[in-house]
């Protein structure tokens, strides 16, 4: 597996986090067909206290979460994600990657695989909501005072969140 890690600044109305890096883990998982792919993201997310909450693919618009950290699982095909919101950083992902956004994070896809398919998770205790537009100040001191999970998603109490966010 091989680990990334970038700190964005803010883009245009996305507010992303000065201080929490995105993580990308490549080839975080082992890849089997579909089913198995996003069953291995599951056991790993909920074992690592980030229970998984859906499977889908990535919304097609720049969106960020103002109330929860998250973590993205790519359980099949492939994708071209801006992350960073308008004028951010474009990544390339394949089945078996995974990404951990800190709140704040802006994200969407600009162009995915028929095949794509995401399973998405956040840390225990947090709920996600979508955000669309600039942060209010209320919005902004939420996302300073989001506790950092107790573990990192893919590696649990060794993985390179509790390195790099704490």
């Amino acid at each position: 597996m091989k680990v990334e890690s970038f700190l964005l600044p803010k883009h245009d109305w996305v507010p992303n986090n000065p201080k929490l890096p995105v993580l990308l883990y490549r080839g975080a998982v082992e890849v089997a067909d579909c089913e198995g792919t996003a069953k291995a993201f599951e056991v790993a997310f909920e074992e690592n206290g980030w229970p998984p909450q859906w499977r889908d693919g990535i919304y097609d618009y720049h969106h960020y979460h103002s109330t929860a950290h998250e973590a993205l699982g790519v359980a099949a095909g492939t994708a071209t994600l801006i992350i960073g919101g308008p004028g951010g950083r474009e990544i390339r992902v394949q089945a078996g990657d995974a990404l951990v956004l800190p709140t704040g994070t802006g994200h969407r896809s600009i162009e995915a695989s028929d095949d794509f398919l995401v399973v998405g998770a956040y840390p225990r205790g947090q709920d996600w909501d979508i955000c669309r537009e600039a942060p209010s100040e209320e919005a902004r001191e939420r996302m300073a005072g989001l506790p950092i999970p107790d573990a990192d998603p893919i590696a649990g109490c060794a993985g390179l969140l509790i390195e790099k966010w704490r």
